[in-house]
């Protein structure tokens, strides 16, 4: 199978899209010329500027104009540069987008897929290195969305491009060139299905997008101490897999969950919630949770290292869970 990148597989899913449906377009600051992660580069010059459109700096109103237009029948998939920017459009996604269908008794539609990049990418600081999907996990009506690998970037895009509900879609900043098999053609993820992309008997790691790489990494050392770490993707947040969740549980009986984003309220307290609720009896450890420390993202290259959650401070927790 061939391999491309997480950015040419995103390009790739956007591409057949907009072939395949014409109401979809996007738009988005410098997206014609595809600044700056270059994901959108020439697609302007093949559906023309009706379908690729470059917007004034003002995420309110990106976001507000795919309001209106899933509103009339179109399917917007607007860009905003950075995820932490998500803060000045908060109004048009959550009482907006997120609410529209349910106040209309489904009578509408807001088929709305908001691409943007998340999470640190080497001293962007502290207002252009956050994950804040945890925020959005907490709003009913709105959909999750973080891949960790160029297929299921391809194949969970297309599916959210498809739903009729607004989809929150955020790649990660440091995945963009990571190479991966992708299928050609038109495959699709169903959203909500998270994937085992290590099988394993001791111990469930759950984690999402960025984390997965460095969780498989831990995952590989761990094993030449005959630990079997069973790494499990959740690849969508909400909606969010519990069936897969609770049948590892049930297996390994103990439970790590990983996350790049601050660990006050954050996705892995959400995560022992529900083990804690509907699988207690199956824990033979305490649950552990492993995120970013309580602080803003440094600047600093050492002090930005230090609060991100690593491979070293993944294995240690795993150790400690098994008592090892």
């Amino acid at each position: 199978m061939r391999e491309i990148t997480f950015g040419e597989a995103v390009r790739e899913a956007l591409r057949e899209e907009m072939t395949k449906d014409e109401t979809v377009f996007i738009y988005g600051m410098d997206i014609g010329v595809g600044f700056p992660s270059g994901l959108t580069k020439g697609l302007r010059e093949e559906f023309g500027a009706d379908r690729v459109r470059d917007t004034p700096i003002c995420e309110q109103t990106v976001v507000g104009i795919a309001v209106g237009a899933a509103l009339m029948g179109m399917r917007p998939v607007p860009e905003i540069q950075f995820s932490d920017l998500l803060t000045l459009c908060m109004d048009q996604i959550v009482n907006q987008a997120a609410k529209l269908r349910y106040m209309s008794g489904g009578q509408i539609t807001l088929p709305i897929t908001i691409r943007t990049a998340a999470g640190f990418s080497g001293s962007n600081g502290a207002q252009h290195s956050q994950s804040l999907e945890a925020w959005f996990m907490h709003v009913p009506g709105l959909k999750v969305v973080i891949p960790s690998t160029p297929a299921d970037a391809k194949g969970l895009l297309k599916s959210s491009i498809r739903d009729d509900n607004p989809v929150l879609f955020l790649e990660h900043k440091m995945l963009n060139r990571t190479k991966g098999a992708v299928p050609e053609g038109d495959v699709v993820i169903p959203l909500g299905k998270a994937d085992i992309k290590r099988p394993g008997k001791d111990i469930t790691l759950v984690t999402f997008s960025h984390m997965v790489h460095r969780s498989l990494t831990a995952a590989e050392t761990l094993e030449k101490d005959g630990i079997d770490v069973e790494v499990i993707d959740l690849r969508t947040l909400a909606p969010l897999d519990e069936e897969t969740l609770l049948r590892s549980i049930r297996k390994t009986h103990r439970l790590v969950v990983l996350e790049e984003g601050c660990k006050t309220g954050g996705v892995g307290a959400e995560i022992s919630a529900i083990v804690a609720e509907e699988a207690m009896d199956e824990m033979d450890a305490p649950i552990r949770r492993v995120a970013a420390y309580d602080t803003p993202i440094p600047f600093s290259p050492p002090l930005e290292k230090y609060v991100i959650p690593d491979e070293r401070r993944i294995e240690s927790v795993i150790r400690e869970t098994l008592n090892l």
